[in-house]
């Protein structure tokens, strides 16, 4: 028994298919945002604790009473 493609049939595997890539691009492309803004939040969180670091060294102790 031999299956008949039509070309309808075609066309619409074909649209699947470019929905199916470009879905797929978009997400490769949002994964790499993803991965740049964690990093980049990695150095701005770094970034605060140094700063804070630094200021607490910077205070002079004051009794209080």
């Amino acid at each position: 028994m031999i299956l008949a493609v039509t070309t309808a049939e075609k066309y619409v595997a074909g649209a699947y298919g470019i929905v199916f890539f470009v879905l797929l691009v978009y997400v490769l492309i949002i994964a790499l945002k993803l991965g740049r803004l964690e990093r980049e939040l990695d150095e701005l969180t770094g970034r605060v604790r140094e700063r804070r670091e630094a200021e607490r060294e910077q205070r002079e102790e004051v009794s209080v009473g």
